[in-house]
């Protein structure tokens, strides 16, 4: 009958069904915990939590095995060294839990501490938490730095950082013995991607900056409630709009009418330009940058405030003398914080600036950024051992380093400006 049966191809039903029955046992074991505990409390004895901590504590005693376990066989099976059915494993769910329900029952007694337990399951289960992010966070950097290592061993680190000409398209003729027969040679010099990355990171901040401080200002200063409460959110509805629709926005309408502007002027523009990405970026990061410096903004002490205008000072005046330098930290912060967002950008950029790498200082004429060829490098139909593929890891290696730079100077300037205002 279970002949022609995969034990490892389990249907999707099987999982949900398992993990009712497991949660009705559990609801089972909290109740009969619960109730005992109930009982003892009619008896006279005095309990040493409340009753629903003896639940869950029921509850920890017959999962915790289980969670254990499914872990332990994950790893395992990670590493090859066993492999087991996917039916078994879910017939262990069920049964590790029934056949602990009665000795965890037993255990339940007046000098239990349960809550104990019980918080140090949840101490564990955040202190976890915060492990795999860290984890997660250092596997990304490890394995970046080792597929970046493979790519040096290719192309000289000075060439990369010096070279002022991105063309890896010899690469894949080089890998294939024909690069010389071709006459073409593939070059990786990366400033002329690190300068589009920021020319246009400048434009997109000289939008940014100003509108977001100015539309932080006045919900936070001007704005009556009502007010506030509706142009806030109109504002943060801007974060959620996909970057791809900026990016046809950027192509299909900035950047014509900047290459008509450019013309009726007499200037020559392209079409894809690093302006027209630029301004729809910083149009982007507005609403990031209004709720940070918003923030930052209405957490200065309210008797600053009431001090300076008891001094005689107009709005205005209380604003740029008292509030704006208290919140100066925060809005520095900010700023770095955009750039780092504006950095990692790709979407606007491919569809409106395209993947040119000119080095050129003129915003009107074609260039590209980093996270561009980072993407256009691992698509595709190259080896992934080819160096051009390879190239994408020496220019993630490259923008982690610059956006760790830009985190780490935000947290020097916000420790050495901050300024510790206590109310009287």
């Amino acid at each position: 009958m279970l002949d022609g049966l995969d034990l490892n191809q389990t249907p999707i039903f099987l999982w949900v069904a398992t993990a009712l029955l497991a949660a009705l046992l559990g609801g089972v074991a909290y109740q009969l915990s619960h109730r005992k505990t109930l009982a003892l409390v009619q008896q006279g004895h005095r309990l040493r939590a409340t009753p629903d901590y003896y639940g869950w504590h029921t509850v920890v005693l017959m999962f915790l095995p289980v969670v254990l376990v499914s872990v332990a066989t994950a790893a395992l099976e990670m590493f090859g060294v066993i492999e087991v059915p996917n039916l078994l494993q879910l017939a262990a769910c069920l049964a590790i839990p029934a056949l602990i329900l009665w000795p965890a029952l037993r255990l339940v007694h007046a000098d239990l501490n349960a809550r104990a337990l019980c918080e140090r399951v949840i101490y564990a289960g955040l202190l976890g938490a915060a492990l795999v992010s860290i984890f997660t966070t250092l596997g990304i950097v490890l394995s970046v730095v080792f597929e970046a290592i493979r790519f040096f061993q290719h192309v000289s680190l000075i060439e990369f950082l010096t070279g002022t000409t991105w063309a890896p398209g010899g690469a894949f003729l080089e890998s294939a013995g024909r690069g010389a027969e071709q006459g073409t040679e593939a070059e990786f010099g990366s400033i002329p991607l690190f300068a589009g990355t920021l020319m246009i990171t400048a434009v997109a901040m000289l939008v940014a900056v100003p509108l977001g401080l100015c539309a932080a200002i006045y919900t936070a200063e001007y704005a009556s409630k009502r007010v506030r409460s509706t142009v806030k959110p109109m504002l943060e509805l801007l974060a959620g709009i996909p970057t791809v629709v900026y990016g046809f926005f950027a192509a299909i309408t900035v950047a014509p009418f900047i290459v008509a502007v450019g013309d009726q002027i007499g200037l020559e523009t392209s079409f894809e330009n690093a302006l027209a990405p630029g301004v729809i970026m910083g149009v982007m990061i507005i609403p990031f940058m209004s709720s940070l410096c918003d923030d930052v903004i209405t957490s200065v002490p309210q008797n600053l405030r009431q001090a300076a205008m008891s001094l005689g000072s107009t709005k205005s005046e209380m604003i740029k003398g008292v509030v704006l330098p208290a919140a100066l930290p925060g809005i520095v912060s900010a700023f770095l914080l955009s750039v780092s967002r504006a950095v990692g950008e790709t979407m606007i950029v491919v569809m409106a600036a395209g993947m040119a790498a000119n080095l050129t200082t003129n915003p009107l004429e074609q260039m590209t950024t980093v996270t561009v060829h980072i993407v256009a490098n691992l698509t595709g139909d190259l080896a992934y051992d080819n160096p051009q593929t390879l190239s994408a890891f020496g220019l993630g290696l490259s923008l982690l380093i610059v956006t760790l730079l830009l985190n780490i100077i935000s947290v020097i300037v916000i420790r050495k400006f901050r300024q510790r205002y206590e109310a009287d």
